[in-house]
């Protein structure tokens, strides 16, 4: 078929596959004018079609951007280029994301250009996320090994202690009693340590995700959420999870925990609970041949004061914490319980605005959940 044959019906089933693909993809003409763009760019960039095809890319893209240079090369080239692990900043969304970016020529004749762009973010996440999970499993082997041989000696210094408040002078009762306290605390350290060692296969089931999250709601508000703003975006459609009710409550009640103390100083502190399905990531797990979906999303938002960029990445490994008396085991351990589920959590963090989100595998064949399976008021 030749180029002037071609008819707009014969486009059809082209812009089809180009909509139905999961990354964004843009059409240029050589002055940089956006021409086209599929329904995940428009996702990308936060506008429809006919908002993004009014502008040039120039318009949307931060000044300065390496992506504008990529494609003024391959005007004037007239061949294919790749840029990987590009910043790009927008004035549709405030932080900057990584991504790699394709270029390439439509044709030889008008000068078109499509731009396909592959956002890193998530990627990087899980990948640090694996890592996490392999320093909780070395802190795991080290619990082990160690949990028993420092609990029995640490069992006869309490014992000791406790004696010595009986029998020594009054002012001598509080170092007795900070010794026994102290005892105390190292042994609840380790017992918290050692739950990164169970192993044992969860009861799990089909579950309402929203009925979690409305008990994590109802205990928050009436302990260390009083006084915070909370609110809801909920997907009513949303298949139900296949988990543990009281590990996934355990995970978001964390969470929310977490985001209700960095919320201490802040004016008018929020917390937004939202959930949504995002088909289209899949990961490889351990011990399972097919790759995993994972469309439920479950994002919890607050709009404190950020996690400090140098920790962001080290978030969900142990012992990292931004509390002056924190262990640093509560993120890990949700890190850990996700993974037990088979999802992932990641975190994006600014200034104003901190989320986390976790991504969680559908209930295979249970999308009927029973009668009386409705969220908490």
């Amino acid at each position: 078929m030749s180029a002037a044959s071609v008819t707009a019906a014969d486009l059809v089933p082209a812009k089809a596959m180009l909509q139905a693909l999961p990354q964004p993809i843009v059409m240029l003409d050589e002055d940089r004018q956006i021409l086209f763009v599929n329904y995940a760019a428009e996702a990308f960039f936060g506008a429809s079609m006919s908002v993004l095809t009014r502008q040039r890319l120039d318009d949307l893209i931060a000044f300065g951007s390496p992506i504008i240079s990529l494609i003024e090369t391959v005007v004037s080239r007239r061949a294919p280029m790749t840029e990987y692990r590009v910043s790009i900043g927008s004035s549709r969304f405030g932080d900057e994301r990584i991504a790699d970016v394709f270029a390439s020529p439509i044709s030889d004749v008008d000068g078109r250009i499509a731009v396909l762009i592959q956002e890193r973010t998530m990627a990087d996440k899980i990948d640090r996320q694996m890592v996490s999970r392999g320093a909780a499993r070395s802190v795991t082997g080290l619990a082990s090994m160690l949990a028993h041989e420092i609990k029995n000696p640490l069992s006869g210094i309490r014992g000791a202690a406790q004696l010595l408040e009986q029998s020594v002078s009054a002012e001598e009762i509080p170092l007795a009693r900070l010794i026994r306290e102290e005892t105390d605390r190292i042994v609840g350290l380790i017992d918290r340590v050692e739950v990164f060692g169970d192993e044992r296969p969860l009861e799990r089931e089909p579950i309402n995700i929203h009925v979690v999250l409305d008990r994590v709601k109802l205990v928050a508000r009436n302990g260390v959420g009083r006084g915070v703003v909370f609110s809801e975006e909920y997907d009513p459609s949303l298949p139900p999870v296949f988990g543990n009710r009281d590990q996934l409550i355990q995970i978001f009640l964390n969470l929310v925990k977490n985001a209700s103390e960095a919320l201490e100083r802040t004016q008018k502190p929020e917390i937004k609970l939202s959930t949504a399905f995002r088909p289209g990531i899949r990961i490889s797990v351990a011990g399972v041949a097919e790759r995993i979906s994972l469309p439920l999303e479950i994002v919890i938002e607050d709009n404190g004061p950020g996690v400090p960029p140098d920790i962001l990445p080290f978030l969900f490994d142990p012992f990292v914490t931004t509390k002056p008396n924190g262990s640093g085991l509560g993120l890990a351990l949700v890190a850990k319980i996700v993974g037990d589920h088979g999802g992932v959590i990641d975190c994006d963090s600014r200034p104003g605005r901190t989320r986390f989100r976790i991504l969680l595998p559908v209930a295979s064949g249970a999308f009927q959940l029973p009668a009386d399976e409705v969220p908490y008021k």
